[in-house]
């Protein structure tokens, strides 16, 4: 059994994939504790914004803020199933760092995250939080490959 749990989710269809193979290992007593984390990254980290800080202060607490209510709902469909779960929204550039230091901080003994699944240019241009994740950490992760049918995907 795995003590504790993280599931990343980016507010997308896709990665909610992930969540089937929560509900299996639910189903099997195969999970203690789980997390479900979304990063946002701060418009003030972004080279491209420039406006003032308190603009950027109010931008970043709405990003928040929608993050948790997006959390809130993940978690209350995973609760109507049987499964508790505690939410956490963290504010940090770098989606995939904030996803490993947050792991190693909170003794996550197992990351379950979707991969979109990109490969060549696509992958390249855009990079990959997934295998990043992967790269980074000692902690076991499973990727999901998600059916972009089921998925809502591209």
């Amino acid at each position: 059994m795995y003590k504790k749990v993280l599931v990343p989710l980016d507010g997308s269809t896709m990665a909610e994939c992930a969540l089937d193979h929560v509900r299996k290992l639910a189903k099997v007593g195969a999970i203690g504790e789980l997390t479900l984390l979304q990063i946002v990254e701060s418009p003030a980290s972004s080279p491209w914004v420039t406006a003032p800080v308190d603009l950027l202060e109010q931008l970043e607490a709405e990003f928040e803020q929608h993050a948790q209510t997006y959390l809130s709902r993940v978690q209350t469909r995973l609760v109507s199933e049987g499964i508790k779960s505690a939410t956490e929204v963290l504010v940090n550039s770098q989606p995939s760092s904030a996803i490993v230091q947050y792991s190693e901080e909170n003794g996550t003994e197992l990351i379950i995250l979707a991969t979109t699944g990109h490969s060549g240019v696509k992958r390249w241009v855009f990079g990959s939080v997934a295998l990043k994740v992967l790269h980074d950490t000692t902690i076991p992760v499973l990727l999901i490959r998600p059916d972009r049918d089921l998925c809502g995907g591209e």
